[in-house]
């Protein structure tokens, strides 16, 4: 039988430049994570409930139930990888997890979005900085160097 493993940690984000000053880093914060799961479980709960009420299924309740324990197992099983992200802001880029490096200059807009920071750069590029504690002041702080 196969085996099924999760993927390996992110990798480590790239060094740092001869003469390149670390200016901030951003963990992933493990209130934020939960908080998004537990709102992605009542959230996804609450529809499930109500799928089973229009099909007229006699046990509604177990949908809510269902979708509770599958979130929790996901979020169980993937915490380690979610929260060992780091993300670093120096003076001339932002530095991700798996060696990513944008150039500060290329940075279009930082903008929060439901608990993370989505970066988007000149080319049209996407990055997410997830699970933040105050999305607004990442958000904030990566704009005002870029």
């Amino acid at each position: 039988m196969a085996r099924i493993s999760p993927d390996s940690l992110p990798g480590p984000a790239p060094p740092l430049q001869g003469g390149e000053t670390l200016v901030a880093e951003f963990r992933a914060d493990r209130l934020a994570y939960w908080r998004s799961h537990l709102i992605m479980a009542v959230v996804l709960g609450v529809a499930a409930g109500l799928f089973l009420i229009l099909l007229g299924n006699p046990y509604p309740a177990a949908g809510p139930f269902g979708a509770v324990l599958a979130i929790g197992a996901r979020a169980a099983y993937l915490a380690p990888q979610a929260l060992a992200e780091v993300w670093r802001l120096t003076d001339r880029r932002l530095l991700g997890p798996d060696g990513r490096a944008i150039p500060l200059a290329r940075i279009r807009s930082a903008r929060p979005f439901l608990g993370a920071v989505q970066i988007t750069t000149t080319t049209g590029d996407r990055a997410l900085i997830r699970y933040q504690s105050d999305p607004d002041a990442t958000a904030t702080r990566i704009t005002e160097r870029s």
